[in-house]
C-alpha cells in the first residue's frame, strides 16, 4: 500500500537518518512510502517547499538551518510551533495552505523521561544557546518541572529575547557566558549551540557540573562527540546525544501523518548498533 511522499529539507542534508527511520516507521504498518532528502539553500527554501507539496507531497520535515523559515511561511502553526517561533514538520492543507509543527521539545523530553528514565522534575537546568534549537525545547523543559532554566548564549541579546518569550522569570532567566566558572553547579545542561556541528569548541567549565548531573546534546553522532566527552571527564551521572529525540521527533511527524504510532525502540537500538 503506497503512503505518498516525504521529504526532509536541511542545507546539508544528505548525512541525514530520517529516510532510514521513516521507512523503519513504515516498514512496522506495511507502508510503501517514498522519503528522500531536499537540500536546499535558504535562498531556495521556500520555493523548494512550494514546488514539493505542489507535486503531491504529503508532509515535510525540516532541519537546520530552515526551521524559522518554516515556520514564516506556514498558514497554520501549531501551539509548540508558535512557541518556538521554528517548525520542523509541514503538512498540507486544503487549498494549498501549510500546517506547522515543533515536535523537538516533546521529542527530547520523552528520549530523556522514558528511554533514559530520567525525571526532570525539580532539576536545575543550564541551556547552553539560545538559537532555533533552544527555542524548540525550553518550554518542553520547564512542562517537564524543570524547577529553574538558565540561558546561556555568547550572544547575550538572543538569550534575553527566549527568556523575555518565556515571561517566566521566577524559573527561566539568563547569565552571561563568561560567568558560566561562578554559576554552580546545575542537574541538568543541555547543550543546544552549533558548536559541534561546526566543529568548535565550547571550551566550558567542569564547575557546573552537578554530581547527579545528565549532560545532553540536541545533536548526535560526531557533532555530538566533543560535549560527551566533556561531560563524562565533568564527572557526569549521564550523557547522552540527540539520537533518540531525532526518532522521537520522527515518531511525532509520521503519526501526524499516517495516524499510526510506530514503536521507537527497535528502530533506536538499529541505529545506535550501527552508529555508535
Amino acid at each position: 500500500m503506497s503512503a505518498g511522499q516525504f521529504a526532509v529539507f536541511g542545507h546539508p542534508i544528505s548525512h541525514s537518518l530520517s529516510p532510514q527511520i521513516h521507512q523503519a516507521f513504515a516498514h512496522q504498518f506495511g507502508l510503501e512510502l517514498e522519503y528522500r532528502t531536499i537540500d536546499a539553500s535558504p535562498a531556495e527554501f521556500e520555493a523548494a517547499v512550494r514546488r514539493f507539496f505542489a507535486d503531491g507531497g504529503l508532509g515535510a520535515n525540516v532541519t537546520l538551518p530552515h526551521k524559522a523559515a518554516a515556520f514564516a511561511l506556514a498558514d497554520e502553526r501549531s501551539e509548540a510551533a508558535s512557541r518556538a517561533g521554528s517548525a520542523n514538520v509541514l503538512t498540507p492543507r486544503v487549498g494549498g495552505r501549510l500546517a506547522a509543527h515543533n515536535t523537538d521539545g516533546d521529542g527530547m523530553v520523552r528520549d530523556i523521561t522514558e528511554r533514559h528514565q530520567v525525571d526532570l522534575r525539580g532539576h536545575t537546568a543550564l541551556l547552553l544557546g539560545a538559537g532555533g534549537a533552544a527555542h524548540g525545547v525550553a518550554w518542553s523543559l520547564l512542562d517537564a518541572g524543570v524547577e529553574t532554566l538558565t540561558i546561556v548564549n555568547r550572544t547575550p541579546e538572543s538569550a534575553d529575547a527566549l527568556a523575555d518569550a518565556i515571561g517566566d522569570p521566577a524559573r527561566a532567566h539568563t547569565r552571561y557566558w563568561e560567568d558560566l566558572a561562578d554559576l554552580g553547579a546545575f542537574d541538568l545542561i543541555v547543550n543546544a549551540t552549533s558548536a559541534g556541528v561546526l566543529g568548535r569548541s565550547l571550551d566550558l567549565p567542569f564547575a557546573i557540573v552537578g554530581n547527579r548531573a545528565l549532560c545532553y546534546d540536541l545533536s548526535y553522532g560526531k557533532a555530538a562527540t566533543d560535549f560527551l566527552a566533556w561531560a563524562r571527564t565533568a564527572g557526569a551521572r549521564y550523557a547522552f546525544d540527540g539520537l533518540g529525540m531525532l526518532v522521537e521527533t520522527a515518531a511525532d511527524a509520521f503519526e501526524l501523518w499516517h495516524g499510526k504510532r510506530p514503536d521507537t525502540d527497535p528502530v533506536y537500538r538499529e541505529l545506535r548498533q550501527r552508529y555508535g
